[in-house]
């Protein structure tokens, strides 16, 4: 069982920044290739990034690239997720999660963290 929770949301003015951290428990951490995840107001839940468990490997949506960036630390069980020039649609909660090997889909789930980006 892997416990994820999720930080580092709030308000933040159109072009501004935030970083996003997501920690968790367990002590194969590395195993588990990452991914974040957000849910625009009614809106579904949506892919954003994902890295490798060693952090070799990394993912984004075509709406996020060249402004977000994943990062993993390994040996703090934490994963990044670095937004910059951030628009007013990236207002969402933001989700990580963990994907086990050799299972299908995410496996573990965080409680979210909301993110508001003003005009």
């Amino acid at each position: 069982q892997v416990q994820l929770v999720e930080s580092g949301g709030g308000w933040v003015q159109a072009g501004g920044s935030l970083r996003l951290s997501c920690a968790a428990s367990g002590r194969t951490f590395i195993t588990y290739a990452m991914g974040w995840f957000r849910q625009p107001p009614g809106k579904e839940r949506e892919f954003v990034a994902r890295i490798s468990g060693g952090g070799g490997n990394r993912n984004y949506a075509d709406s996020v690239k060249g402004r977000f960036t994943v990062s993993r630390d390994n040996a703090k069980n934490t994963v990044y997720l670095q937004m910059t020039f951030l628009k007013p649609e990236d207002t969402a909660v933001y989700y990580c999660a963990a994907d086990q090997p050799l299972t299908p889909g995410y496996d573990y789930w965080g409680q979210g963290t909301q993110v508001t980006v003003s005009s």
